[in-house]
């Protein structure tokens, strides 16, 4: 390979980093992907993906009908005050979990040949003139083009010392993430979405007669209870919908998967010459639920450049260029909205006010499903 390891290195094992090794796979690329973490393994997530992804994943060898998911088109969003909201998906979502999801493109990509270093975590990725080196262990692997898929938050981020890494905590960077696996008595048809003091719960089917619990909280709201059970029962448990379903239903795990300093600031979609996809170059708030299908889609915007790239149709700096460009139009509207919609959330009079202003306007609630969700690709 004429002094490279591999055409690619691929720096992070979730959705984005996965479908994108698979398809540039599929175009007889040699490929590396590098995952900390050892599969199968849970992820906080709120595990509901938008149908705009459906077609893209069994592209990725995903036989989705196969698995027989919960389908979800409908909405409710409950106020701290007991207002509840719903509305229709028009293009509607599905649940699966991550630790099932994951494990199956992990499985798909060592099936086509790609190289998976799981459990082995990069500790530096640098842009060398005409190529990239990747440091794993004591390991250095040189690849003719990288892409960092490390997620929300990372050691290389911090290494890197990007800007939202360095910014003082404010009302969009300062947040914790807690994840249940439940069985419950509850529609499988629906996405929920409770809300509480400075923050808001999801509930929504996954496989294997279970749900996905996933909520987002300030730091200080852990910081103000001794753990997160007391913070539980003392705040998200004001909200009679939420009490309710914690305290009627089996929890899964013994305990939750958690993450902290998550942050909703805009990110760089390039940093020194390395093109990043999926959380690592920005997140739409979870309380849009498209997460993961706009994880894939940046995958997937990479995915055809760095084949034209590679093919030398285009020039390095053109093809960053371009990936620069065709993120922006597809997503940048979209996040707008969101910390929009994150903004009108949190505070309890705030939230009870927003939510039934919307149960009056549900052609507004209809136009802002469709600005936080695209077409599928």
């Amino acid at each position: 390979m004429n002094g490279y390891d591999y055409d690619i290195g691929i720096v992070g094992g979730g959705l984005a980093g996965l479908t994108a090794a698979i398809q540039l796979r599929k175009k007889g690329y040699t490929v590396s992907l590098w995952e900390k973490n050892k599969y199968p393994f849970h992820r906080v997530c709120g595990e509901y993906i938008s149908k705009e992804s459906w077609d893209y994943l069994q592209r990725c060898g995903i036989d989705l009908p196969a698995l027989q998911l919960p389908e979800i088109n409908k909405l409710e969003v409950s106020s701290p005050g007991g207002s509840v909201l719903k509305a229709k998906l028009d293009l509607g979502g599905f649940g699966i979990s991550r630790y099932w999801l994951d494990y199956l493109l992990y499985e798909e990509a060592r099936k086509l040949g790609v190289a998976v270093f799981d459990g082995c975590k990069v500790e530096q990725l640098f842009h060398r003139h005409d190529s990239f080196e990747i440091l794993a262990g004591n390991h250095s692997f040189k690849v003719k083009l990288a892409l960092g898929s490390f997620g929300k938050r990372s050691n290389i981020d911090v290494k890197w010392q990007r800007k939202f890494v360095v910014q003082k905590p404010n009302t969009l960077n300062n947040y914790i993430g807690v994840k249940y696996h439940i069985k419950a008595d509850l529609p499988d048809d629906t996405i929920a979405l409770h809300n509480f003091k400075g923050g808001y719960c999801g509930v929504s089917k996954v496989e294997a007669d279970q749900y996905c619990l996933c909520y987002l909280t300030t730091a200080s709201n852990l910081q103000a209870a001794r753990g997160i059970k007391e913070m539980e029962e003392r705040i998200l448990f004001r909200n009679f919908y939420l009490r309710k379903i914690f305290e009627q239903s089996a929890f899964v795990f013994s305990d939750p998967v958690t993450i902290s300093q998550i942050s909703f600031n805009r990110k760089e979609l390039v940093y020194n010459n390395i093109p990043l996809v999926g959380d690592a170059c920005g997140m739409i708030t979870p309380l849009c639920g498209n997460g993961m299908s706009m994880a894939m889609h940046s995958g997937k915007i990479f995915t055809d450049l760095a084949n034209d790239f590679l093919q030398q149709r285009i020039s390095f700096d053109g093809m960053l260029g371009r990936y620069e460009r065709i993120w922006n139009n597809q997503f940048s509207a979209r996040l707008r909205v969101g910390r929009m919609v994150q903004a009108n959330f949190g505070k309890e009079w705030q939230t009870n006010l927003f939510v039934n202003t919307l149960k009056r306007l549900p052609g507004l609630t209809n136009r802002i499903i469709k600005a936080t969700h695209g077409q599928p690709f």
